[in-house]
């Protein structure tokens, strides 16, 4: 079927909302149920609106802007260009590059990821789950974004997968590639540092391990279950991971942490800031920032810095389970007040994240097997100020 005639965008705002509630949060507790009070008060009102920038997608999952143009990974396999996002309302979403021969969408895999190499426009890195000999597996593509289909070649292979806990999330930083990889639905991989399995893993753009990683490997942290946001503020890197039926995370991403799984969930035992070592040779775990019971299914990470004053600084994050765009204050290695947006108005939402306009966005994951689709799903939400 030909994607161009499947494809349909709002070329305007075609969707247009109050946020949630009269203010658009509900207050939330540090490290805790976002539905409970925190310490330091009330939320306040936002006088802001949801705009749909295109819809009658399948499953997005990464995103990443090129000027005004929206690029995004659908997980059967697909790259899409949506032109004139940032600064407009969005064109007729064009497929740039058709990677399904090469992808197995199984279960949670496919085509995942996305981020654009800062030292050269075109040249873009894709996380792809694809089959070999002995079953599927995860790898992180590199090819010319002008002709994807022909360029695109591995430069990590062999991440352990499943049809569950694939991470995939991808950021640059400087000379450095982060890489999310989920346990694949075996959670010893996760403590086991001879595996890629239930860690971020480090690389440089060009592939091989970070020389800065600390145990001389792809590794930068471990004990993960199914990390799948990553985003930096003031040179720190903070992620989201899901849980598995309680304590969801937020952590603060250091170099060598040991985050637990699947020996400590949420903030049990010891953490490297209380007494461990946060590597586990001391049988220490770093702790996570906040944690979320029962599960929300936290699917990205973003910072926000654009024209809602009131949510300057803070860090954004879809959620599957909990069908809300989550907010957390953070300071540091403090997350404060917490809320939730869009609270059961969209479904399921995958991935935050900004643009060059400074505006909010998000996907919707309503097609992806476990949501319940309306007519205009899947979609790009931007939210702006009135």
């Amino acid at each position: 079927m030909n994607r161009r005639t499947y494809l349909r965008a709002a070329a305007a705002t075609a969707a247009a909302s109050g946020l949630a509630g009269c203010s658009g949060f509900r207050p939330g507790g540090s490290g805790g149920d976002p539905g409970t009070s925190g310490s330091g008060g009330t939320l306040g009102a936002v006088d802001a609106r949801v705009e749909t920038i295109t819809s009658d997608l399948e499953v997005p999952w990464g995103a990443a802007f090129r000027d005004n143009a929206l690029y995004l990974t659908e997980r059967p396999g697909r790259l899409l260009e949506v032109p004139s996002v940032a600064g407009g309302t969005g064109g007729e979403p064009e497929v740039v590059a058709d990677l399904t021969d090469g992808t197995e969408p199984a279960g949670e895999g496919g085509l995942l990821g996305l981020e654009f190499d800062p030292r050269g426009r075109n040249v873009v890195y894709l996380y792809q789950t694809y089959s070999t000999s002995k079953g599927i597996r995860n790898r992180v593509l590199r090819g010319d974004l002008a002709d994807l289909e022909s360029t695109a070649r591995p430069i990590v292979e062999g991440i352990p997968a499943s049809s569950i806990h694939n991470g995939g999330r991808l950021a640059i930083d400087g000379d450095a590639l982060y890489v999310t990889a989920g346990d694949a639905s075996r959670s010893g991989f996760a403590r086991d540092r001879g595996s890629l399995a239930g860690k971020v893993l480090r690389y440089t753009l060009d592939g091989t391990p970070h020389p800065e990683n600390p145990f001389g490997s792809a590794i930068y942290s471990y004990g993960h279950r199914n990390p799948q946001g990553l985003a930096f503020r003031d040179g720190r890197l903070y992620g989201t991971e899901h849980g598995p039926d309680h304590d969801d995370e937020i952590n603060l991403l250091e170099p060598g942490g040991n985050y637990g799984w699947p020996d400590v969930m949420g903030t049990g035992g010891d953490s490297g800031g209380n007494g461990g070592s946060g590597d586990g040779s001391d049988g220490g775990f770093t702790a996570p920032l906040a944690t979320y019971t029962p599960t929300v299914a936290p699917a990205s990470a973003a910072f926000y810095d654009g024209p809602i004053a009131d949510w300057q600084g803070d860090l954004f994050f879809g959620t599957l389970t909990g069908a809300f765009l989550g907010r957390a204050q953070v300071d540091g290695r403090t997350v404060g007040e917490q809320g939730t947006l869009l609270s059961g108005e969209f479904g399921r939402l995958r991935t935050a994240f900004t643009g060059p306009d400074d505006h909010l966005y998000v996907t919707t994951s309503n097609r992806d097997g476990r949501g319940s689709p309306a007519k205009p799903d899947d979609r790009v939400l931007r939210i702006r100020p009135r």
